[in-house]
């Protein structure tokens, strides 16, 4: 009986203290930022130009890549890692098809300074993004692009402002939510106490009046594809779930489907 006893303290105890380091630990966990110094100079085949956004404690680095006589422009968040070099690679896939992109990337990601700490300092710089558009474009022209971990902000910035679309790519129902589906083990009551990032987009994309977009394959192992059918059902305005059968978590824009969408999406 006592040996019974050591060991269920001792696996009481190591699970408090995964938990403990969790908490502390879950930016590291989650985020995955390449950062660069403050003189690195982009270079890229196609016209850009390099944006400095002021916020609370930190500066947020961006780029905005420019298409001849744009019909608009999208606001992108991208994904939990990396930095704009890698990410400003996708900026043809929208100036080819007529539009403005604008990519911010988060605290601590390439030449944005600062730090993550919370949840609520994603959603501030991404309206801080948002706003610094509405000064150069009328709302109506504005798309929201989220994707993977960036569906989250979208979501959040498109229930209270007023874009043309809403646009996901691999969004997860929440944060929360992937997070019991790649740790079963711990419970959701815990999991709810511990994640500073929970990034409830199942409680907030009811509230999105634009049409929505969501893009998502078959074969996603990091974001199950049943994420999308789930919230798809929550969604109150015009909606719609592009199936991509085989597709996985990084790989979308491999398939012909993805662009063929994408086409009568921002015609």
């Amino acid at each position: 009986m006592m040996i019974l006893i050591k060991i269920t303290f001792a696996v009481v105890v190591s699970f408090a203290l995964g938990c403990g380091l969790f908490y502390l630990k879950q930016e590291n966990i989650i985020f995955y930022p390449e950062p660069l110094p403050p003189d690195f100079k982009y270079s890229f085949p196609f016209r850009f130009e390099e944006i400095t956004l002021p916020v609370d404690g930190a500066d947020i680095n961006a780029l905005l890549f420019r298409a001849d006589n744009p019909k608009g422009v999208i606001l992108y968040f991208h994904g939990n890692a990396g930095n704009l070099r890698g990410w400003g690679e996708i900026a043809p896939e929208f100036t080819n098809r007529g539009y403005d992109i604008f990519i911010p990337d988060y605290r601590g990601f390439g030449k944005s300074t600062g730090k993550l700490k919370h949840e609520d300092m994603l959603h501030q710089d991404a309206a801080r993004a948002y706003n610094y558009l509405k000064e150069r474009y009328p709302e109506n022209q504005i798309i929201l692009y989220g994707r993977s971990i960036g569906t989250g902000m979208a979501v959040y910035l498109a229930k209270s402002a007023k874009p043309r679309l809403l646009i996901l790519e691999t969004p997860f129902f929440s944060l929360l939510d992937t997070a019991k589906y790649h740790h079963p083990y711990m419970p959701k009551k815990l999991l709810t106490l511990v994640l500073k990032y929970p990034l409830r987009t199942d409680l907030l994309i009811s509230d999105v009046s634009c049409p929505v977009y969501l893009f998502h394959g078959t074969k996603d192992d990091i974001v199950p594809y049943s994420s999308s059918e789930r919230l798809l059902t929550l969604i109150k305005a015009e909606k719609k779930l592009v199936t991509i059968p085989g597709g996985g978590h990084n790989n979308l824009s491999d398939f012909t489907l993805y662009h063929e969408q994408m086409d009568l999406i921002l015609r």
